[in-house]
């Protein structure tokens, strides 16, 4: 696909949005600049695949001008800031090279001084283009007269050598006269000019000006696509099921490793066969309400228009002007009704998460994340999608690396790894035995239908197979199990880098690693987490005041505990101080060794310990960045986001941390969430209390390589004293 840069006066973004949705549908441009788009501060629009720039211009309470940027999620871009009155909006992206894009509306009734127009492309970062309405007249750019507005636009192009792009098409047409100008403009430094082709859309898409198109030449750089997915909604799963033989022959390989890759060959190759991809490119944004009447009557109103264009009669714009009513009249029938059907699919039988499902499709949210700002890394701008993924890659592999922890946890560290753990063991404990067929079953109906991992197996292929298939995949996982071999493709995973809340988009570091793992090594995953909770909770080993994801137990309980004890200080008329803490990167800084030693300190012998051991062991990991991968990395310590077995590990190395309060001082732990509390009379008792007690879990944490984050844990006073504050 093409890379197009669009600009458009749409006369009113919310009025226009199914206009705007028709351009970006037919041109999927990078950049789409909007003129008069008539929001005020406080409107909200959102546009699936696209991120938004405004400058919203207002006349005391109303909105009035205003321009905006609706920039691809596809391409990494960073916003250029702008001091200047003139209304204008403008981004850097990596297309070939560094490009500067500006969008700009100057109103006709608004003067503006050489100097103020100057200032704004001294702004812009070498090579740019500018795009926009102009409201100018000149002979240069093809108008019969020229106007103050058009020779101070010449003027900018002389003093700034700029290159004009326009063609000798026009982009507005003027209604009472029936005649046709050009007020949009695209303008560009020299070095830029041999690069774009300029053209102009033939509709005017309800508005008075036709929108411009910038189009590069070079046919190499094209749009980037999106990773192929398969389409399960059209699968053909008697022929999957067909294919996908998985025998005994492929499971008792010599290697484990060649016998993963025979089933995981036999399972994708099936799925090529009996269930289409998607084809990589952008999708279309969806108008629920289209159908083949709106189809029939808009091509009505676009024929009426080419012919009062080709013959500007009075007869012809009367025709176009009734298609025209035709077409909005149907368009608003088929939308009442299409709302009419969203609405009545909301009754008391709905679920949840269908609900919830349709409030944010009504609200506009999407769960596309794919958005990547470049990086502000050493002092150096990262604009190429594939350096950006290396940046990523580099800052999530160095928070898990030996180094990011303190000098002396790191002498602590190499004194206890000096001691190897034994595992193997002759025991003949339960959990050690083979696993069952109801176990599989169990494991295979909990597991959640996530995205797949880098073998591109997704789990809805796993419960399509025949139950032979299913069996034989039960005696791998019995063989990796009883061999102690665990397969090198299930180490690796493809990292998606999600923007923290809040975060600058800049820093590689406010970005959390959501790790795609084997759906295969999590299923066994899942069957293994199954016995070592049962055996954690038989022996009782994990600490009552832990709630996270255990049975039974939710974040409700650590909330009544914490208001029980407030409610206990309100009547004896007590002072109460809550701490909640935050640990700095729990899970990517989480010491293995520490993990092995915990386990190897419960009990626990035989083929359980050491299938997690081998699981902990050499992990490696690629970030993806839209269809782009990074290099190999590697994660040193912590367990890895998003595998089924990360939180019970998490767990148990965390346990011991609640052990470590003073007597007066009690707490709650949500997997890596603590709070501690103490009551009393005197606030100094309570003052001495709580500081002991956060010197001995910061002295806990610095032997088992945990930091507590001093900007992120708060402490609250609660109390009903009165004339103390």
């Amino acid at each position: 696909m093409a890379i197009n840069f669009l600009s458009w006066n749409c006369y009113g973004v919310r009025s226009h949005i199914d206009d705007i949705k028709s351009i970006l549908n037919k041109y999927q441009p990078v950049c789409f600049g909007l003129q008069e788009t008539y929001l005020s501060p406080v409107d909200t629009v959102k546009v699936k695949f696209y991120n938004i720039i405004r400058k919203d211009y207002t006349q005391g309470a109303r909105a009035s001008g205003g321009v905006a940027l609706l920039i691809s999620k596809h391409f990494p871009f960073i916003e250029i800031p702008l001091t200047s009155v003139i209304q204008a909006v403008a981004i850097q992206l990596q297309i070939d090279v560094l490009v500067t894009v500006c969008f700009i509306y100057l109103p006709p009734n608004q003067n503006f001084t050489q100097n103020e127009l100057d200032d704004l492309i001294n702004q812009l970062p070498q090579p740019f283009i500018l795009m926009g309405d102009f409201n100018g007249h000149n002979p240069i750019w093809g108008s019969p007269d020229i106007n103050l507005r058009g020779q101070q636009i010449e003027t900018l192009i002389d003093n700034h050598c700029i290159c004009l792009l326009n063609s000798s098409n026009h982009t507005y047409f003027h209604q009472p006269t029936r005649t046709f100008h050009t007020l949009d403009l695209a303008l560009c430094s020299p070095s830029l000019v041999i690069k774009w082709n300029f053209n102009t859309e033939d509709d005017l898409f309800n508005s008075d000006h036709f929108p411009i198109i910038l189009s590069y030449i070079d046919n190499d750089i094209r749009y980037p696509e999106r990773p192929r997915k398969f389409i399960f909604q059209k699968a053909n799963w008697s022929l999957f099921s067909e294919f996908a033989t998985i025998t005994l022959d492929m499971v008792e390989e010599v290697s484990i490793d060649d016998a993963v890759d025979k089933v995981t060959y036999s399972i994708i190759q099936a799925a090529d066969m009996a269930i289409p991809k998607t084809s990589g490119k952008i999708p279309k944004i969806w108008k629920p309400w289209w159908n083949e009447e709106c189809r029939i009557f808009n091509k009505q109103q676009k024929e009426a228009w080419d012919k009062f264009r080709r013959y500007p009669t009075t007869s012809n714009l009367i025709d176009f002007k009734l298609a025209k009513a035709t077409f909005r009249r149907v368009k608003r029938t088929s939308q009442r009704k299409s709302w009419q059907a969203f609405i009545s699919t909301i009754t008391n039988q709905i679920s949840s998460k269908k609900l919830w499902d349709k409030i944010r499709r009504l609200s506009g949210r999407y769960s596309d994340n794919t958005s990547v700002s470049f990086l502000n890394h050493n002092g150096q701008v990262i604009t190429d999608a594939k350096k950006i993924a290396n940046t990523l890659a580099e800052a999530f592999s160095a928070v898990s690396s030996a180094s990011s922890y303190s000098q002396d946890f790191i002498s602590h560290k190499k004194n206890e790894e000096r001691y190897d753990i034994d595992f193997n063991s002759l025991t003949d404990d339960e959990y050690n035995s083979d696993f069952y067929l109801i176990e599989f079953k169990r494991a295979l109906r909990k597991s959640h239908a996530t995205s797949p991992g880098p073998d591109n197996i997704h789990l809805l292929m796993l419960t399509h197979l025949t139950e032979t298939s299913l069996h034989n995949i039960l005696k791998l996982f019995n063989r990796i199990w009883k061999e102690k071999r665990f397969p090198s493709s299930w180490r690796r995973a493809v990292v998606i880098p999600i923007l923290k809340p809040g975060k600058d988009a800049k820093s590689p570091n406010n970005y959390r690693p959501i790790a795609l793992t084997s759906v295969l090594c999590k299923l066994l995953e899942r069957m293994v987490n199954s016995r070592l909770v049962h055996v954690l909770e038989k022996k009782k080993w994990l600490s009552p005041f832990q709630s996270g994801f255990r049975f039974g137990r939710g974040t409700v309980d650590n909330i009544l505990l914490l208001e029980n004890s407030i409610r206990e200080a309100f009547v004896s008329k007590k002072h109460l101080v809550s701490i909640l803490f935050d640990m700095e990167k729990a899970y990517d800084k989480t010491w293995r060794y520490g993990i092995l030693r915990d386990l190897y300190g419960i009990g626990f012998k035989g083929n359980l310990p050491i299938f997690i051991q081998n699981f902990l062991k050499t992990r490696s990991f690629r970030v993806r960045i839209g269809n782009t991968l990074s290099d190999v990395f590697y994660q040193e310590e912590g367990v890895p986001q998003g595998s089924v077995l990360s939180v019970i590990l998490f767990i148990i190395k965390i346990n011991e941390v609640i052990k470590q309060l003073p007597t007066g001082v009690n707490g709650s732990l949500f997997v890596d969430d603590l709070e501690i509390h103490c009551s009393g009379e005197d606030m100094g008792f309570i003052e001495r209390k709580l500081q002991e007690a956060v010197n001995k879990i910061s002295e806990w944490g610095k032997k088992n390589g945990f930091q507590i984050s001093s900007q992120k844990t708060v402490a609250m006073h609660f109390c009903r004293r009165r004339g103390l504050h």
